[in-house]
C-alpha cells in the first residue's frame, strides 16, 4: 500500500507546539503521527520513512546536564535525518528552530548542529527543507516555568501567585502559537521547490514588564466585570494566552442581580471604550424606563416573551411604538432626545438584553425620568 501523501509525523508531539500543531492538522485532514519519549526507535523509524510531511520539533532548552543540548538537539536529530533519508519518501521536513542558533552557547550550538542535520537533507536530495529560526513563542497549553514568562505569567496571575520581574524594560521578541501553524499550514499549501530558512509571523516586540502589566490588567478587569480592547494584535494573542491559563473554578463567576419586585438588572460586561452589556427580567404588565438621555444610546433585544416600546419626542411630543418578542428578534434603539419605556405585555417573565455606549456613571448618569 502507498504511503498517505496528507500522513504528517511530528517530533516533539508532546511538546507545547507539537500539541496544538497536531490539533490543527487533524482539523485540516492530515493524518497525524505523533512521535514522542514514549515512541520506539522501530516506530519513529516506520513513521518518519512513511510521511509525506515531517515536523521535527523536538529540542531540550533546559536540561539538568549541558551534555544533553548535543544529545537532544544534535544527536536526536541526526538520528531523524537518518530514519527520514531510509524511508526514501523525499518528505517536506519542516524544522523549528530558535533565534538563539547564532549565540556561542551549548544551546546555541547544540541547536545549529540540529539544523545542519536537518538540511544536509536537502543537500541530498533526500527532502526539502524548511528550517525556522523561532523567537519566544506562546499561547494556550504552554507550560509555566518551562515554555516561556508568558506562560508563567498567566498561570500565576491566574491564581493570585506572585510572579518575578528582574528588569521591567528587558526586551522580549513574540510570535503567537497560532500564528506561527498559520504560516506552516500555508507552506504546506504552497510547498517549497528548494531547503533554506523560512520566518513566520508577527512577531510582536514588546518588554517583560509591558507583557506582565497587560496580563494582570486582564485579570483586574475580570474582577471588575469589564473587558479591555482585547480583539487584535498581541493584546488579543495574550488575552487568549490568560484566559486559556484560568483553573476550572475560575471559568466562572456570579453577576450581582439588583431584584426588585418589578424584575431583576444585572450588569455583564463593562467596557472602556465601547459602553456595557446587561440584562434584565420584567413580569407580566411591568412598565420599565419611563427617561430619556442627552447623548446615551441603548440597544433592546428581547430574547423571551413580549414587549411593546413606546416613544416620546420630549420637545414636540411626537411618539412612536414598536412591538416585539422572543419568537421574532428585533433591535429597539433609544434616541436622544426621546423619552421611552418598555412594557412586558406578554403572559410570561420577559427578558432583555441591553447595550449602552457608554458605561454607568453615576456621577453623571444622563437619565432623566420622564414618563410616558
Amino acid at each position: 500500500m502507498a504511503p498517505d501523501p496528507r500522513l504528517v509525523a511530528i517530533t516533539g508531539a508532546e511538546g507545547f507546539v507539537g500539541r496544538n500543531l497536531a490539533v490543527r492538522l487533524g482539523e485540516a485532514g492530515f493524518a497525524v503521527r505523533p512521535i514522542g519519549h514514549g515512541t520506539d526507535a522501530d516506530e519513529m523509524a516506520a513513521s518518519l520513512g512513511e510521511a509525506d510531511i515531517v515536523f521535527h520539533l523536538a529540542g531540550a532548552n533546559r536540561p539538568a546536564d549541558p551534555a544533553d543540548f548535543m544529545t537532544t538537539n544534535r544527536d536526536y536529530a541526526a538520528a531523524v535525518a537518518a530514519a527520514i533519508e531510509a524511508g526514501g519518501r523525499k518528505p517536506l521536513v519542516i524544522c523549528s528552530s530558535t533565534a538563539k542558533a547564532a549565540e556561542d552557547s551549548d544551546y546555541g550550538r547544540s541547536k545549529q548542529a540540529g539544523e545542519q542535520a536537518m538540511l544536509g537533507l536537502g543537500e541530498t536530495g533526500a527532502a526539502t527543507v524548511t528550517v525556522y529560526r523561532l523567537p519566544n513563542i506562546f499561547g494556550k497549553w504552554a507550560r509555566p516555568d518551562y515554555n516561556s514568562a508568558v506562560a508563567t505569567f498567566c498561570h500565576n496571575i491566574a491564581r493570585g501567585l506572585p510572579i518575578r520581574i528582574d528588569d521591567p524594560a528587558a526586551p522580549l521578541s513574540l510570535l503567537y502559537v497560532d500564528d506561527l501553524i498559520d504560516a506552516w499550514l500555508a507552506l504546506l499549501d504552497a510547498r517549497p521547490r528548494d531547503s533554506g530558512f523560512a520566518e513566520a509571523g508577527p512577531v510582536y516586540t514588546t518588554t517583560v514588564g509591558a507583557v506582565a502589566e497587560a496580563i494582570r490588567g486582564f485579570e483586574r478587569d475580570r474582577q471588575a466585570g469589564s473587558v479591555a480592547e482585547v480583539g487584535c494584535g498581541l493584546t488579543r494573542a495574550l488575552y487568549a494566552t490568560f484566559i486559556a491559563a484560568l483553573p476550572e473554578a475560575a471559568f466562572s463567576y456570579p453577576l450581582v442581580a439588583h431584584t426588585d419586585p418589578r424584575g431583576s438588572f444585572s450588569e455583564m460586561i463593562k467596557t472602556p471604550a465601547s459602553g456595557q452589556i446587561s440584562y434584565f427580567t420584567a413580569h407580566p404588565g411591568v412598565t420599565r424606563g419611563g427617561h430619556y438621555h442627552h447623548s446615551k444610546v441603548e440597544k433592546f433585544l428581547i430574547v423571551h416573551g413580549e414587549a411593546r416600546f413606546r416613544f416620546r419626542h420630549i420637545l414636540t411630543g411626537a411618539t412612536h411604538e414598536v412591538r416585539t418578542s422572543g419568537a421574532a428578534p428585533v433591535v429597539v434603539e433609544t434616541i436622544p432626545g426621546w423619552a421611552h419605556d418598555v412594557t412586558n405585555v406578554g403572559d410570561e417573565v420577559m427578558i432583555a438584553l441591553l447595550w449602552a455606549n457608554e458605561v454607568f456613571d453615576r456621577a453623571r448618569p444622563d437619565t432623566i425620568a420622564r414618563p410616558l
